[in-house]
This record gives C-alpha cells, sequence and structure tokens, in this order.
C-alpha cells in the first residue's frame, strides 16, 4: 500500500478559516444484537461499571475482552432478587458492604457472541472452574503492546487500587507476573494505557478526586512503563453536577481522540438519579484537551418508552466506552452498560457500537441551502494523489481546489457527489499533484449537502 498522510478535520491545527460551516459529531450506529454478554456466572454478581478493555489480536484471529466485576457483592447476594428493587432497599443501603473486584476473560470469533472460558487460573468458592484471571482487588487496564521486543512484556498491566497504583506483565494477556508498585501515585481508577508516537512513551489515563472532591482525568507518562512520572489532572468537569469520570484515549491520525464519560447529576449534592455516557473530544499530545460540542453525547443513552426499574434498555443508565477496534470496513467501538442509575440496582452488559471509518466529527454546512467552505493552513504535500472522507446527501457534492502560499489556484476537482471514504479526488483536467511533492499548498473544501470528516495525501 502507498504511503499516506491522513487528517481528521477536527484538528484545528490544520484549519486556517472556516465559512458557513459547524463541527458536529459523528454518528454511532448500536449493534442490534445488543447487549453481548452479561451477569450470568457466580462469580458475576455485580458488573457496576463493567470497565472493558477489548482487542482483536491479529496474530490468533480473535477477539479479546478482559473485563473487572465484582466477583464478591455482598449488597447482591445478601438480597434476594425480588427484593433488589430501588422503591424496597437502597443498593447502598444494604449490608453487610463486602465487595472485591476480578478481573475476567472472554473470547470471540466474531466479536459478537462471547464464550467465557473455563481458565483454572483463579479459586472462588473451591474450585477454578471460572473465566477469573486474577482476584487483586482493584480495576486492571490492560494494554497489549506489539512493540516490546520481549515477549514476555507483550501484555502490560496497570493496576489501581485503594493501596496505590501496580504494573504488570504477561506473554499471553493470562499469566501474570506479580505487581510492581508504582510510587507516588493515588491508584486512581479505569487505567487506559496506550503507547504515544508523539511523545515516545507509553502513557496512563487514568483518574483522581480534587480537592472540591470532584473527580478529575489524569494523565501519566513512562519510558518503560515500570517508572512514572507524577500524574497530573488533564480534565475536569464544568461543576459538582457534571464530572468526568473517566475518558479512554487512543491515537489516529495524528491526534489522539478521548471518549470521555461523563457523569450527570440532577441534584446538587445528592446521589439520585445518576447517569454516564460518553462524550468526544481531542488532544495534539495527551496532555491539552479540546471537548467537540461538550454536553452531547457521542455514545448516547438509548431511550425507554417507561423510565420505570425492570423496564429500560440495557444502556439507559451507564456507558463506559472502550478504546476502538479499527476494520477496514468500520470503527468497533465496545462498552460497559448499565440499565438503571450509577449508584442504584442495575443489570451490567458489554455492548457495542460502531462508526463509519474517521467519522469521528465533520464539518457540514450551518444550513441545507448554504455553502461550508473550509481552508487548511499550508501543508508538506508529500505524496501526488488526494483522498476525501465525507457524507454525501442526494444533490450534495464535496469540491476541492488546491493552492500554493501565494494564494494562487493549482488544481479544481470534479464534484464528489457519494459517500465516500478516502476516495481519490479526480481533477478537472490533466492536473496533478506531484508538482507539489515536497512542497507547502492549502486545500479548500466547498460542501454542499455533505459533511467532511477528513482528507488524506498519498
Amino acid at each position: 500500500m502507498a504511503e499516506e498522510t491522513r487528517y481528521l478535520v477536527l484538528d484545528s491545527r490544520i484549519i486556517a478559516d472556516v465559512e458557513d460551516a459547524k463541527l458536529t459529531l459523528g454518528e454511532v450506529s448500536k449493534h442490534p444484537e445488543n447487549p453481548l454478554f452479561t451477569e450470568d456466572k457466580p462469580w458475576e454478581p455485580r458488573y457496576d461499571n463493567v470497565y472493558p478493555d477489548v482487542i482483536y489480536d491479529e496474530d490468533e484471529k480473535i477477539y479479546k475482552c478482559w473485563y473487572n466485576p465484582f466477583v464478591v457483592d455482598a449488597r447482591v447476594t445478601s438480597t434476594p432478587p425480588e427484593r433488589r428493587h430501588p422503591d424496597l432497599i437502597k443498593y447502598n443501603d444494604v449490608k453487610p458492604t463486602d465487595r472485591e473486584i476480578g478481573l475476567c476473560y472472554a473470547v470471540s470469533t466474531d466479536g459478537i457472541h462471547w464464550e467465557k472460558p473455563e481458565l483454572g487460573l483463579a479459586e472462588f468458592e473451591g474450585g477454578t472452574s471460572n473465566n477469573i484471571v486474577t482476584r487483586r482487588r482493584g480495576v486492571a487496564g490492560i494494554y497489549k503492546d506489539d512493540r516490546d521486543p520481549d515477549p514476555a512484556r507483550r501484555y502490560k498491566m496497570f493496576f489501581s487500587a485503594s493501596r496505590g497504583a501496580f504494573v504488570a506483565f504477561a506473554p499471553d494477556g493470562l499469566h501474570w507476573d506479580e505487581l510492581i508498585p508504582v510510587p507516588g501515585h493515588e491508584g486512581g481508577n479505569r487505567p487506559s494505557a496506550l503507547w504515544s508516537p508523539h511523545l515516545g512513551k507509553y502513557v496512563v489515563i487514568t483518574r483522581r478526586n480534587s480537592d472540591l472532591g470532584r473527580r478529575q482525568v489524569t494523565q501519566t507518562e513512562s519510558c518503560d512503563f515500570v517508572t512514572w512520572r507524577r500524574e497530573r489532572s488533564i480534565m475536569e468537569g464544568p461543576t459538582a453536577q457534571l464530572q468526568t469520570h473517566d475518558m479512554i484515549v487512543f491515537p489516529t491520525c495524528g491526534v489522539y481522540i478521548g471518549l470521555v464519560g461523563v457523569m450527570t447529576f440532577p441534584e446538587e449534592d445528592s446521589d439520585r438519579g445518576v447517569k454516564q455516557h460518553a462524550e468526544l473530544a481531542w488532544s495534539p499530545d495527551t496532555v491539552t484537551w479540546h471537548r467537540i460540542q461538550e454536553g452531547t453525547p457521542f455514545i448516547g443513552h438509548s431511550p425507554a418508552e417507561h423510565e420505570r426499574f425492570g423496564e429500560t434498555p440495557y444502556d439507559w443508565g451507564t456507558i463506559f466506552a472502550v478504546a476502538p477496534i479499527f476494520h477496514d470496513d468500520e470503527v468497533r467501538i465496545y462498552y460497559g452498560a448499565g440499565d438503571w442509575h450509577f449508584f442504584e440496582w442495575r443489570n451490567g452488559y458489554l455492548a457495542l457500537a460502531t462508526l463509519r471509518l474517521d467519522g469521528w466529527a465533520g464539518y457540514a454546512p450551518i444550513s441545507p441551502q448554504s455553502t461550508a467552505v473550509i481552508t487548511t493552513e499550508l501543508l508538506d504535500f508529500d505524496g501526488e494523489t488526494l483522498g476525501v472522507t465525507a457524507d454525501v446527501d442526494d444533490g450534495g457534492s464535496v469540491q476541492v481546489e488546491v493552492e500554493d502560499a501565494a494564494n494562487a489556484r493549482l488544481a479544481a476537482s470534479q464534484p464528489i457527489t457519494d459517500t465516500v471514504t478516502d476516495g481519490k479526488v479526480e481533477w478537472k483536467t490533466d492536473e496533478s499533484l506531484g508538482s507539489l511533492s515536497g512542497k507547502w499548498a492549502r486545500l479548500r473544501f466547498r460542501l454542499q449537502k455533505a459533511k467532511l470528516y477528513g482528507f488524506q495525501i498519498r
């Protein structure tokens, strides 16, 4: 495949001017077979926030899911099923309160139908015929690192617990070595690990509480996944009633995308009616973040015909996103889901949303009658052809012009009248971008009844 440089138009660093256009979120589609699996084992009394990590293992051609349920929850097991109802007793009022988080594992050949294999690794009620990987009393974030030359460190774990933060390594994601303490870290919650090509370091995004008691998203860095700099706050909700609970971060197209878990508190100083959805943000460096349509869900709750306990959809109450899996024809975003309010009785699930390629956010005309014009900054052209990713409605089009640094027009495209992904731009004459290779030029996109997500220089 020819080399290419990919750009997302949500990256404000490459956009010089915007006329009659607005940047809006892309649209996810929830899979018709949702939910994919639920709490159906004796060692899964409550998923709570699920906190899954899902990958597609190219080597083994299989989907793998690690998730963090409560393997012990005395509130659930001591309460008869018919009594688990918010009108009868509040979940947080139940005694005893013993709880223990474990790490479990599931696999799938298609990413839709999942199996929970008997691993024989951890004891539960006298036996090991279960899919529990570890019972280390904390939340684990799992990362498969194909860059590391040491096969014993292929899988990496950042582990958050009340007693602090730790790391561990495994050759297969199942047989983990001993925990290594990370000094100076509070432990936080919901760790998300990645390799940052921009920093040349590992990054972990997690969470802590501020002096005001609000949840903050934090970032820390490491060259070796063992020694970590002190965590720093990178995001906090604007009020105590809109809190940033967690954020999943991943690199794509020269930026970092964040799927922000936002907790909404309807009542001040009250845990009643709390829900969580996922919003979108982007960053050039994993530290400075820009929210896109803040307050608008990127992955929102499925509506309920009757908002009564026991009658709401699987993700009506809570959503906890996972770093996506990029396939040739779609982006898969798995997420943990709950069917009722955050701090109440609820059932937990794994669910799936899909997205068109590069479709995180795009520019569209402010009205159906207007023509949007998006002009880029001067770009270093390191290729000979241009591709475009856009949605085009009936009667709409995308047209592209190329200008040099002196604003002289070098090429103009034929109109693109169909929805395209990496669609090759055809020029009106024999014009080519080959003469621009190694030079600086800007692009001007004219959109009618269309939404532009990104472009590629090959």
